[in-house]
């Protein structure tokens, strides 16, 4: 009974006029983030209480700023059931499968046109990191400041702002839940849309755009699903940031559960870092106003997208390789907006290949084996070459000198 005491006091104090200014400033994304990043929200893992209660400040959220929620969804809740085994020898049915519920959080600015646009991030996160955390030691509460508290303050912002914008699309705003389990939200929502998806002009994605560095550096997913998307988050870019673009519709976020479907996809992301999927992504490490400029530059490329009509969607090449199973990984974390020949190193966990063998943060990978590593794509399909126990000559270049890296792949 004190969580709900407790939630209950700080919707009232997030939401109160002392809080909330009509103008929507840096501090009002502070807030969004500091409540959903909160010890409170218990890491906001799917089918926890942690989750509920970040489902219902969203909620809280939209109604306030006047958004409508569809029929099918009262208080913006769509709620869906995941059967997943409990242990890794349960069957379909049996005793060891368990049933998890979610809940996206879905609202609706209705301008009365015949397409919509779908802006989306997800709220769910890793909880105590008892699935697909990268600490090492006892088990914390993961708050998930950056991953994703920040792309839902991004996205509320854009709420409020697109109340004033064009009125010739109507626009969805989801936040969802369980993408850290495998974009199940995402995957359930294209599957049981609130409209029809041949409605659906275009989906943007925000997942991780909190950490906006000092040379402004922010990746965007997607920009080959539409012929000018290229063009146009260049044209839009009024903020100073350096732009990392990769054509690809298919990655690890919420987009690629649209792009599934055909449709035209946009994702915007600051890059990995040290905190990622541990206990100390936390608030006090957000650029607030770099969430702001993000948000501001994405209202900026709707606009230039929606004064040239609905985008024609088209598939862009590498999917395959994104798909890749592979069999045996380096235990790296890699650079994302790195754009230079290789693979840069933003992180080495202890214990797996990358770190036996003696590769370090800021190494850039050149080749692995015999197969060389261009880029992001080169280097995930070297990875598909190699199996668990193998060892290999890895070319790695660190401070301006190449060198050469015996490793043995391990779990």
């Amino acid at each position: 009974m004190r969580y709900l005491y407790f939630i209950a006091f700080i919707l009232f104090v997030s939401c109160s006029k002392t809080q909330y200014t009509p103008d929507y400033q840096s501090s009002f994304i502070k807030t969004d983030i500091e409540f959903l990043a909160s010890d409170a929200m218990e890491g906001r893992k799917i089918g926890t209480r942690g989750e509920q209660m970040a489902a219902s400040f969203i909620s809280e959220r939209f109604k306030r700023l006047g958004l409508t929620s569809f029929p099918a969804n009262p208080e913006y809740l769509q709620k869906f059931t995941v059967n997943k085994s409990a242990h890794p020898h349960a069957f379909p049915g049996d005793d060891g499968e368990v049933a998890i519920q979610g809940r996206n959080v879905v609202a609706y600015i209705d301008n009365g046109a015949s397409m919509n646009i779908v802006l989306g991030g997800h709220y769910d996160h890793l909880g105590m990191g008892e699935f697909g955390s990268l600490h090492m030691g006892t088990p914390e509460i993961h708050n998930g400041a950056d991953d994703n508290a920040s792309g839902i303050a991004a996205l509320l912002k854009l709420a409020k702002d697109l109340k004033k914008a064009s009125k010739s699309y109507n626009y969805i705003f989801i936040a969802f839940s369980g993408e850290e389990m495998g974009l199940w939200g995402s995957n359930y929502w294209v599957k049981n849309p609130n409209v029809d998806l041949k409605t659906i002009a275009y989906m943007i994605n925000m997942d991780m755009v909190g950490r906006l560095n000092n040379q402004r550096q922010l990746l965007i997913n997607g920009t080959g699903t539409s012929p000018n998307f290229n063009t146009i988050v260049d044209q839009a870019n009024a903020y100073n940031f350096k732009l990392v673009k990769s054509e690809s519709g298919m990655g690890p976020s919420d987009y690629s559960s649209f792009y599934n479907e055909n449709i035209p996809v946009l994702s915007f992301f600051t890059g990995q870092h040290e905190d990622y999927h541990k206990p100390t992504d936390d608030t006090e490490k957000i650029n607030f106003q770099g969430v702001m400029d993000i948000a501001d530059y994405i209202s900026n490329i709707i606009r230039i997208i929606n004064s040239n009509g609905t985008p024609e969607f088209t598939r862009t090449k590498d999917e395959e390789q994104t798909r890749m199973d592979f069999k045996v990984t380096l235990g790296v974390m890699p650079d994302y907006l790195y754009d230079g020949k290789g693979m840069r190193i933003d992180g080495v966990r202890e214990g797996r290949t990358a770190s036996n063998a003696g590769i370090q943060k800021g190494d850039i990978v050149l080749k692995i084996g015999e197969v060389e590593v261009l880029d992001m794509m080169s280097y995930m399909k070297a990875l598909g070459e190699f199996e668990e126990g193998q060892t290999v000559d890895i070319h790695i270049l660190r401070n301006g000198k190449e060198m050469v890296k015996k490793a043995t792949f391990v779990k």
